[in-house]
């Protein structure tokens, strides 16, 4: 079964999810929501979701970035995301910590802004503080596309959306973005938008 991914507009997605207590992280309700959450987030396909963006107020996101995902980008598109795999987990009441702040700009997307995306900066290394599904503490420390993927999660927690902190003039459809911009340098859109 997959969840219903809720689209902008949702009052959820602009309220601060609420904290799950240490007996909700383990119940069996939110082990059922992680794994229909985690086949939602394969089947959509995606790198994250957050409980929000399934319709539930509560401060816990699943996050996975298969191998397969990157299989047809170039090399040196890799390299400059610096993005590689990351195994599905779990993150359960997270608090972000930046570690380096060096702002690093890519076209970005979400499930719950279906069909766009648009250049969005964000913090080159972060931490992240929070409990996993069977309730023990963990520390994640993330570079690059993995640290952007979990600023986007956690932004959904606070009831952030990418549209909040994007370049507007960027904005645009994943047709147009696939037509112009997906094989430009950032720098060289910049140029085309008129951003200095």
């Amino acid at each position: 079964m997959m969840l219903k991914i809720v689209q902008a507009g949702e009052p959820v997605l602009r309220r601060r999810a609420r904290d799950l207590t240490p007996e909700e992280m383990t119940s069996p309700a939110v082990r059922q929501l992680i794994a229909l959450m985690r086949d939602t987030m394969r089947d959509a396909p995606g790198v994250g979701l957050a409980a929000p963006q399934v319709g539930v107020d509560v401060r816990l996101a699943v996050i996975e970035d298969r191998a397969e995902y990157q299989a047809g980008v170039p090399a040196e598109e890799l390299a400059a995301r610096e993005r590689k795999p990351v195994d599905f987990h779990v993150l359960i009441n997270p608090r972000l910590v930046v570690e380096d702040p060096t702002e690093v700009e890519f076209y970005e997307g979400c499930l719950s802004v279906s069909g766009f995306s648009a250049l969005v900066r964000r913090a080159r290394g972060v931490r992240v503080e929070a409990f996993d599904e069977n309730g023990q503490a963990l520390s994640v420390s993330a570079r690059g596309w993995y640290a952007r993927i979990l600023q986007h999660e956690i932004d959904h927690l606070d009831g952030t959306l990418y549209i909040d902190r994007m370049e507007p003039r960027s904005f645009t459809t994943l047709e147009n973005h696939r037509r112009h911009w997906a094989m430009r340098q950032v720098a060289e859109v910049r140029q085309a938008l008129g951003l200095s």
